[in-house]
């Protein structure tokens, strides 16, 4: 019955087009009438100490570096890089598009900042080029969801706050996952793309290859410097996010000398937005947390759970369903707010290994962002082309197969996660 409680009034505050972090904050109190303990004392508390963790400082550093990398040529760079290697095959823009998003992913940490910067930069290109507007859109919003994965990562950093999980092996844990959705994503696009009568780009020089390197290292040394730092217990995920931020500005501004000083208010104003907005939902789904912990729901959905219990896969695909059920009608960080206290215990219960449980969790949260109807990468890329949000649907379809397969490789296959995040000190 609480269980039915807390999800009723959630779809409930939803329904009647609420934000999210307030109809968390309605569910939260429809379980305090349930376990007959109103106080707004309670809220008010939980609503501040959900947003004092130190490690909640790495949100704002990062979301401001992915901005500051936008604005600063940083993202434009790596598309650069990515041209020069691999940009004469045929179909070489969709290459192009595969591994910037994996580069940029290596730097902001954030589908939505990724999937809009490489629209704006790649589909125009693509389009003239030959290529569909909506597989060129579908393309680079499932390249965009690599985004969370490879680290640094927001929604590892909310999933580790939120079940008290080490977020630097979270952090290395994601690197071969999100490898392996890129080398799928190359894959699914060879087999779209084949057959397609498209421009193909001259072969670069040697020299031009040289160059286009040379103009992005800067860009480059910054995802190394947060893996090699993380690996070796040099910084926090908090003093990664300040690095990146600092690092950022400094290329932005004294190498590449795009961002202008004047322009700088504008992007700490935008980061601020942003951080807002996470934040506050984060502090919602504190006092949501609490209640949660209060009433028990793990140990009901365990009940739920427990004919599966005896088996990890089967639990693990069960979880998997219900994720992308809840991906399909909610954002990635609600999602991960939310359901990380009730279904991280679960998962421990049943022998998963945190770690893994969080990459998997990720992963699938992840994919929610280009499953309609809410998709939010889809609304962003189809926003930032002004394409048909159709023809992004039918676009992208191809693309979200080959990531469900990757997921369920790793979910039949743990060691896909676990082998690689060993070398990197993740287990």
């Amino acid at each position: 019955m609480t269980l039915f409680v807390f999800l009723g009034s959630l779809a409930f505050g939803m329904f009647i087009g609420m934000p999210i972090s307030f109809a968390i904050l309605l569910a939260a109190v429809a379980l305090m009438f349930q376990l007959d303990i109103v106080d707004s004392q309670i809220i008010a508390q939980n609503l501040i100490n959900g947003t004092t963790s130190f490690t909640l400082m790495a949100v704002p550093f990062f979301l401001l570096a992915g901005e500051v990398m936008n604005v600063g040529g940083l993202s434009k760079r790596i598309v650069r890089v990515a041209m020069a290697l691999v940009g004469h095959f045929r179909g070489g823009l969709g290459y192009v598009t595969i591994i910037a998003a994996c580069l940029l992913a290596s730097l902001s940490g954030s589908a939505v900042a990724d999937a809009a910067a490489l629209s704006a930069l790649l589909v125009p290109m693509m389009v003239a080029a030959g290529h569909k507007d909506g597989q060129a859109c579908g393309l680079v919003a499932a390249g965009g969801i690599i985004g969370p994965i490879i680290p640094p990562s927001i929604p590892f950093i909310l999933f580790g706050i939120s079940g008290g999980v080490s977020i630097s092996k979270l952090f290395l844990a994601g690197i071969v996952p999100g490898v392996l959705m890129g080398t799928g994503l190359a894959l699914a696009w060879w087999l779209v793309s084949r057959g397609d009568d498209t421009i193909v780009r001259e072969k670069q020089s040697a020299s031009d290859v040289v160059a286009a390197l040379k103009e992005g290292i800067w860009a480059l040394f910054l995802p190394a410097i947060i893996i090699v730092g993380l690996r070796f217990g040099i910084f926090t995920p908090t003093e990664a996010a300040v690095v990146a931020a600092v690092y950022s500005l400094f290329v932005a501004i004294v190498i590449y000398r795009e961002l202008k000083p004047s322009q700088i208010f504008e992007v700490l104003v935008a980061a601020t937005r942003s951080t807002g907005v996470v934040m506050f939902l984060v502090a919602a789904a504190m006092v949501a947390a609490w209640l949660i912990a209060l009433a028990d729901l793990p140990g009901e959905v365990v009940s739920l759970l427990k004919p599966l219990m005896g088996s990890r896969t089967l639990l693990l695909l069960a979880i998997v369903v219900l994720l992308f059920a809840v991906g399909c009608v909610m954002d990635l960080t609600p999602t991960i707010l939310i359901l990380t206290p009730v279904l991280l215990p679960v998962a421990k219960q049943a022998g998963i290994n945190e770690v893994y449980f969080g990459v998997i969790f990720v992963v699938c949260g992840s994919i929610g962002l280009i499953t309609p109807p809410v998709g939010t990468v889809l609304n962003v890329v189809a926003g930032a082309t002004r394409s048909n949000m159709t023809r992004v649907v039918a676009g992208v379809l191809p693309f979200l197969a080959s990531h469900i397969i990757i997921l369920l490789l790793l979910v039949i296959f743990p060691q896909l996660v676990t082998i690689p995040g060993r070398w990197f000190g993740a287990f």
